[in-house]
């Protein structure tokens, strides 16, 4: 298991804002081979009906004890609620309405790219795969879902090959509006 950074570069009340500044750093990023992965803590029996319908074979676990319920034991997630889920390698095509299924629940989708590309201009050279990530915490101000607020925040993950981020989290803001705020979290990959 390895470790990024992630940047957060704008926080709104708009979630189609939100998703907006994902489709334009999405259109920028190298997507060739673009997975999906979902971490969320579903409360409502609704939501999570939704969820299971956007995502089947969800996996998940009892939020208050793992030892109460998962898939993995084949319990029923209804009866475990409140849940967190943390599914993995799902096709780009999930993330929009996995978002939509949330309503008020708060979750982090994490999009997966080949890397970030080199911008000649603003002196950034490529940067694979292994530090080229894109999260939108939906409901959440943080990546775990442990600061539940009413705005969504779009976090860019990136490292160039001196291990300084700040002039391509910077370039990257700008593309969507935002800036850089300089909370960056840890998030485990």
């Amino acid at each position: 298991m390895s470790n990024s950074l992630a940047a957060a570069v704008l926080t709104t009340a708009d979630l189609g804002e939100a998703i907006r500044a994902v489709h334009t750093l999405l259109a920028i990023a190298d997507t060739e081979r673009i997975e999906v992965d979902f971490d969320a803590v579903i409360g409502s029996p609704d939501v999570l009906a939704r969820v299971c319908d956007v995502l089947p074979g969800l996996e998940w676990w009892a939020s208050a004890d793992p030892e109460r319920g998962s898939s993995e034991a084949g319990d029923d997630p209804a009866g475990c609620l409140p849940i967190q889920v943390m599914d993995w390698c799902r096709p780009v095509d999930r993330a929009e309405p996995f978002i939509a299924a949330l309503g008020p629940e708060p979750a982090a989708v994490r999009w997966d790219l080949d890397g970030w590309p080199e911008v000649p201009e603003a002196g950034l050279e490529p940067i694979s795969q292994k530090f080229a990530y894109l999260t939108l915490t939906v409901n959440s101000r943080d990546l775990y879902q442990n600061e539940p607020s009413q705005d969504h925040t779009v976090h860019v993950h990136c490292r160039d090959r001196n291990g300084d981020q700040t002039a391509r989290v910077h370039w990257l803001a700008a593309r969507v509006g935002g800036r850089f705020t300089g909370r960056v979290e840890q998030s485990t990959l």
